[in-house]
């Protein structure tokens, strides 16, 4: 760890977190929190829920938790690097990928990786979950609303964006209690 030069800490970071985000910026939340709060300590866990919960409630990228990092390690320049890192390699990788799926015909080896990382994908997605919802303060009631909204939302067809609103009202009101 080179504690002399935070941004080449956070291109150590993101680089490679980058490249393992196959299911999204959900699936490397738990490996982003471990690297951000415990290895290199640049905020405690309180910290990083609460930069979580503005980047979600914020209107753009889901990653803007990258960029919300960068800022609080080291300024304007630490979040242009954060952002950086995290999108340039994937989006690299996912361009030279496209272009090579898209220069043959279909094949086997397609349908075999599309198939063979939808639940890669998903078990990176659960496990984030699950760690982030194991730090939570709320402990139980963040489990019981979590769970709720994943039931609501798998077994109907009632809105996403009126699941959050209203988990987070439930969340605030037996906050208060």
């Amino acid at each position: 760890m080179n504690e002399q030069n935070p941004l080449l800490n956070l291109l150590i970071v993101f680089v490679p977190l980058s490249l393992m985000a196959i299911g999204g910026g959900q699936s490397i939340l738990g490996d982003m929190q471990r690297e951000v709060v415990v290895h290199y300590g640049w905020m405690s866990a309180q910290e990083f829920q609460e930069i979580f919960a503005v980047s979600r409630v914020s209107p753009g990228p889901g990653l803007l938790i990258v960029t919300l990092i960068g800022w609080h390690v080291s300024g304007w320049l630490g979040a242009l690097v954060a952002t950086a890192a995290i999108v340039v390699p994937s989006s690299l990788l996912v361009y030279a990928l496209a272009y090579v799926w898209h220069s043959r015909p279909p094949a086997k080896w397609q349908r075999a990786l599309s198939r063979g990382l939808a639940p890669i994908a998903a078990g990176l997605i659960i496990a984030s979950v699950f760690h982030l919802l194991s730090q939570a303060q709320g402990q139980l009631v963040a489990w019981l609303v979590a769970i709720a909204v994943c039931a609501v939302a798998v077994f109907s067809r009632f809105s996403q964006v009126l699941l959050l609103v209203g988990g987070t009202a439930l969340f605030a009101v037996l906050g208060f209690f």
